[in-house]
């Protein structure tokens, strides 16, 4: 398993990993008011790190709109 360098979105850390003939993600908070993902590495494999990208950022994007998260709280 290979990681590339990461990538920052939001607040989190999104490390992409080479695994056989694809892609998956790792995806972390930077600051502690940001909530924890219930996985942090995505488990799908897509063929293109692009692909592993957008999925992650589409990941967080739900987190961070969900009522029950609040900025502070």
């Amino acid at each position: 398993m290979a990681t590339t360098e990461p990538w920052h979105y939001r607040g989190y850390d999104i490390l992409p990993q080479r695994q056989w003939s694809g892609w998956c993600v790792g995806i972390h908070p930077t600051r502690a008011d940001l909530p924890l993902l219930a996985r942090s590495t995505l488990q799908t494999l897509v063929l293109q790190k692009e692909e592993a990208l957008v999925e992650a950022k589409q990941v967080i994007d739900r987190v961070l709109s969900q009522s029950s998260w609040r900025a502070g709280a």
